[in-house]
């Protein structure tokens, strides 16, 4: 049923001693619920109720045509925010949120006077064009359908002899009434029992029976699809609101424009590593950080309309915690996540099922159902944050594949969203990627993307082949190889040179080969080492003057994935050290752990190598760091570059390319490379700074950010519904 739309004739304020003083709430919003609260469609709604869900010192109250019933069924609806306060059939019920009892002092006072339904029933029976509205539970008051044509004088002075006023709103709606009952009335008596101030009150309305909730003193709005009547009966004032938009919109509009909840965000950034982490003693850096949290940190730092939805991993006996304290100046907003979820989710189903699909290696991938599971849920809720938190047709911009199924949950959920995803990653082939157990599902994500960025025209056209045949139109595809901030860099490595470089270099004048990766069997350490031991039994005159330092940190603590790679690289780092070292030289030089990034500049620029064999790579920025690094100081290190790295695209004419899956390979470039003459290292590394080019990192976030909303919706899939194959 629709909820009586009526205008009220009167208010009557409670008189009664109150009760002992509650504790005043900050802010109060009193809503209408049918056309108000539950106008508006359903991405409205959840944006709504996720803004009251982050600021429980707005109290709710219904102020509705509804009987208590009838409110129960509307409070089935998750997105339905929690009433403190009901003030229902059109005031004349008052009920309490918490317990759904009456509060019977005032509902007592409410409906003084009232002679009760069969009489009016009885007393009105004469008027056919009154038609009782059966089937609709009604509490303290009688409700009819009647036409305009019959509200007459004859009617209405039929309701004032029995003692009762009337309200009549959408040329349908004729309410009976106890003469004290109205949404304004019982509003006033329950402001006036709870010692709430009325400028702390926003009422919100959109038909003439909550009519009697202005004039008061309050706040109000008037929502986008309101009764022109009501826009009529109400004066124009600037403590009354009259957006645009509809129903649960328009109420939040009022909100945010009274700054009693923070606005939406036209662009939400999705990407599951924040740049701090809670922990016990407050907040840390990530234990393993990577190239992309530089860059969102500057695109955040310099955008205040944007926000970033990230993962908080609290402890498992966590305190309600607080997470605005992290310091960061950055606008976070966090996914809050259980050890036992993150370990799951990351390192289980992201390290041992997608990981080795994306480098390649589908040997290596391990499936377990409920890790997947758990892999589903965590893109559920990144999903609903971000539709709580992006404004009407925001830009949403996802990171790489740990969120590759919300693509598919978003959809449903905010269809006037544009969401594009860039992948750091590689793309793998169709035929690795059909290897993953979840393929048609990750596929069927994937389509429902406005766009989708790669790093080289490789990883673009191998998504395009996997999502080929998928119903629908396909994505827009962009690639857009990301670079560093080369003038930062630049500035860095000048400062340092003096004072820390030479300590670094190799004991004794010899080549120093430098690696900086973090631990991952794609990024093929155990193979340097080899290659290492190789060189040194085909050139004897490197034994004891050669060395090959590689900086390589642990990955995140609980990811197992790479225990054996780490078995394995800490074995022959350790034989081979034995079988060359002599005196105080070992030609490996392992260092387990991260550096700040002013030392890894130190260590680019005692390089005579820089050596990246990565098995595969999205783009590999640390080879771009060496050449600035370098080239800043007017060294000529040599870059040896593997050919399956994003960054080989870009920086191949003029690197040395080597092929990480070739043990020959990997001995002959690195050879080649320590007896380059320096006129060749020299003209080399020019045309590797030329190539570099200077596109700061912010200009490829903006070039990225203009591309996802610039992608046709005509270009797009469906905007809403679910796609086949697609779990909901």
């Amino acid at each position: 049923m629709a909820e009586p739309e009526t205008n009220g004739r009167s208010t009557v304020p409670a008189t009664a001693a109150a009760p002992p003083r509650p504790v005043r709430p900050d802010r109060v919003l009193v809503t209408d619920l049918d056309g108000t609260l539950l106008g508006g469609d359903r991405a409205d709604r959840r944006r709504l109720h996720a803004a009251l869900a982050r600021h429980p010192e707005v109290t709710v109250v219904f102020a509705t045509g509804r009987a208590l019933s009838s409110v129960r069924e509307v409070l089935r609806d998750r997105l339905v925010p929690r009433p403190r306060w009901i003030i229902a059939d059109v005031g004349a019920s008052v009920i309490d949120g918490t317990d759904q009892s009456p509060v019977a002092g005032l509902q007592r006072r409410l409906r003084a006077g009232w002679p009760g339904a069969e009489r009016v029933r009885a007393a009105l029976r004469r008027f056919p064009g009154l038609a009782y509205q059966h089937g609709v539970v009604q509490d303290g008051r009688c409700s009819f359908h009647l036409d305009p044509d019959h509200l007459t004088p004859e009617l209405t002075d039929a309701v004032a002899a029995l003692g009762c006023t009337w309200l009549y709103s959408a040329d349908r709606y004729f309410d009976v009434l106890p003469p004290g009952a109205s949404k304004g009335g019982a509003l006033a008596a329950l402001a006036a029992d709870q010692h709430w101030p009325m400028d702390s009150v926003l009422v919100a309305g959109d038909s003439l029976n909550d009519l009697s909730l202005y004039g008061l003193g309050a706040h109000g709005v008037i929502v986008g699809n309101a009764e022109p009547a009501l826009l009529a009966a109400v004066p124009e004032d600037a403590t009354v609101h009259r957006p645009d938009r509809p129903g649960a919109a328009g109420i939040l509009t009022a909100l945010q424009e009274l700054g009693w909840v923070e606005r939406d965000h036209p662009l939400v950034v999705g990407y599951h590593r924040p740049p701090v982490q809670p922990g016990p003693g407050g907040w840390r850096p990530p234990a393993s950080p990577n190239g992309i949290l530089p860059t969102l940190r500057s695109l955040l730092a310099a955008n205040p309309q944007a926000v970033w939805a990230t993962a908080a991993v609290l402890g498992p006996h966590p305190r309600p915690a607080r997470l605005e304290g992290h310091g960061t100046g950055l606008p976070l907003s966090f996914v809050r996540l259980s050890p036992a979820e993150w370990t799951a989710y990351f390192h289980r189903a992201c390290k041992e099922t997608l990981w080795p699909v994306l480098m390649s290696q589908p040997r290596r991938l391990r499936f377990d159902p409920d890790t997947w599971t758990r892999y589903r849920e965590v893109n559920a809720r990144f999903a609903e944050h971000i539709a709580d938190h992006a404004a009407p047709g925001a830009t949403v911009w996802l990171h790489d594949y740990n969120l590759w199924l919300v693509p598919g949950l978003l959809r449903p959920l905010r269809p006037d969203l544009r969401i594009g995803l860039f992948h750091h990653t590689p793309f793998p082939a169709p035929d690795v990627f059909a290897a993953l157990p979840t393929a048609a599902e990750v596929r069927a994500s994937l389509s429902r993307l406005h766009w989708a960025g790669f790093h080289t025209e490789t990883f673009a056209e191998q998504f395009r082949r996997v999502l080929a045949g998928t119903p629908g139109a396909l994505p827009r595809v962009g690639v857009h190889p990301l670079g560093i901030d080369r003038d930062a860099v630049t500035a860095l490595a000048r400062a340092r040179r003096p004072r820390r470089a030479g300590a670094l270099t190799a004991a004794g004048g010899g080549p120093l080969v430098l690696s900086v990766e973090r631990l991952d069997y794609a990024k093929a350490p155990v193979q340097k080492v080899e290659a290492v031991a190789a060189l040194l039994a085909r050139r004897p005159e490197l034994r004891g003057r050669l060395r090959f330092r590689l900086v390589c940190p642990p990955p995140e603590p609980g990811i197992t994935s790479y225990d054996a790679t780490r078995h394995a690289l800490e074995r022959r780092v350790a034989e081979v050290n034995d079988a060359w070292g002599k005196g105080g030289w070992r030609p490996v030089e392992y260092l387990p752990h991260s550096l700040p990034f002013p030392e890894v500049v130190d260590h680019y620029l005692a390089a005579d190598v820089f050596w990246v064999t990565s098995l595969q790579d999205g783009m590999n920025l640390t080879a771009k760091e060496f050449i600035a690094a370098q080239r800043a100081v007017g060294q000529s290190g040599v870059l040896v570059l593997s050919r399956h790295a994003g960054a080989a695209a870009q920086l191949g004419g003029a690197a040395l390319l080597t092929d990480p899956r070739s043990p020959a390979d990997l001995v002959d470039t690195l050879d080649r490379a320590l007896t380059l003459p320096p006129e060749e290292r020299h003209r080399r590394l020019e045309r590797l700074a030329e190539l570099l080019g200077d596109h700061h990192p912010a200009d490829w976030a903006a070039d990225i950010t203009s591309a996802i909303r610039a992608a046709s919706a005509a270009e797009a899939p469906g905007a809403s519904g679910a796609l086949a194959g697609y779990p909901r």
